[in-house]
């Protein structure tokens, strides 16, 4: 299997033996969004984005973390053509932004985080117009399939300001499918909306995921970043301080926490608790934190075990994304 790197490598080779310009070349075998030494600096020396270099995988999840004012915001502004860039090179499906800026807005969906849609319009003229806006022929739009895929079809001829929130968010993303984008940029989807809503939404974007669209997801909930994103980058003040898979950083926190439920106080010497911290220790409960890579639970329970104390029951505590953010951003 040939990784993207190697592809682009083979497709230089070949723009040069056959003296071809890259747009040539078919869109299915180029690479989707990568930025190269981005930046972007604000009027008073505001450095927004810091050499941000970030490559994004077809047809992944990239999850984009960061506090508020981190650039987020500024990153999907760039790419959605609304500021310009300091500096640097943004690609986007194979289209340079400085030479082909319409080719790749066209590439995007961009589903903002205020919903901004027009009472007066039903969610099927809503669709057709934004259709319309993006040069697409009436026989080539698929404003009811669309309909569907966020279940909204049965509201279809509906007024959008007779909809509830819920549904207003799902025809935001409604509105970034109209013209069949291969990537779509999600900015905080589920900002204030409630849990049913939250997983609503997150099947919606599993859904375009398995259609084979490349997401890019910002968001301030972790959980969500957790459940849904192959890939986390995490922002801070304009720098991209980490970007792995998510299993890769969550096992970043080496740390674990385990509490017993017991029926008296353990009763410990300078040596017992030498190799973990001890949280609490009362006649009902002892709470330990351990190093999991260098700790063997087991010797706590024979620990227990020896003073006769009865274990009814246990329970463990994993580090989450929640844990590993605030490492990284406290560093």
């Amino acid at each position: 299997k040939v990784d993207q790197r190697q592809l682009k490598e083979i497709l230089k080779i070949a723009v040069q033996e056959l003296n071809l310009d890259l747009e040539e070349i078919s869109l299915a075998f180029l690479g989707v969004p990568e930025m190269t030494d981005l930046n972007k600096i604000y009027r008073g020396n505001i450095h927004a984005l810091k050499n941000l270099n970030l490559e994004v995988n077809e047809g992944e999840i990239l999850g984009l973390l960061g506090p508020n004012g981190a650039g987020k915001s500024t990153f999907i502004n760039i790419l959605a053509g609304v500021t310009d860039k300091t500096s640097g090179e943004v690609i986007v499906w194979g289209f340079n932004l400085d030479k082909n800026p319409r080719q790749v807005r066209v590439s995007l969906g961009i589903v903002p985080q205020e919903i901004n849609v027009d009472p007066f319009f039903t969610p099927k003229k809503l669709l057709d117009l934004q259709a319309g806006l993006f040069g697409v022929k009436k026989k080539d739009r698929i404003t009811d399939t669309i309909l569907d895929l966020v279940a909204l079809k049965d509201k279809s001829n509906s007024y959008t300001r007779s909809l509830s929130g819920g549904m207003k968010r799902r025809l935001l993303i409604a509105k970034a499918l109209v013209h069949k984008p291969p990537i779509v940029i999600l900015d905080e989807p589920t900002a204030g909306v409630d849990v049913e809503l939250r997983k609503n939404l997150w099947e919606n974007i599993r859904s375009l995921r398995k259609l084979g669209v490349t997401i890019i997801l910002t968001t301030h909930y972790l959980q969500e970043a957790e459940e849904l994103c192959d890939r986390v980058g995490i922002i801070h003040k304009g720098s991209l301080i980490a970007l792995d898979t998510t299993e890769n950083m969550l096992n970043k926190i080496q740390t674990k926490t385990i509490i017993f439920e017991i029926n008296k106080k353990v009763v410990l010497n300078d040596k017992s608790n030498k190799d973990y911290n001890i949280l609490t220790n009362t006649d009902s409960e002892f709470k330990i934190e351990y190093n999991k890579q260098e700790f063997n639970i087991q010797k706590i329970i024979k620990l227990l075990e020896n003073q006769g104390i009865v274990i009814k029951d246990i329970k463990s505590e994993d580090p989450d994304l929640e844990d590993v953010f605030v490492n990284l951003t406290n560093n």
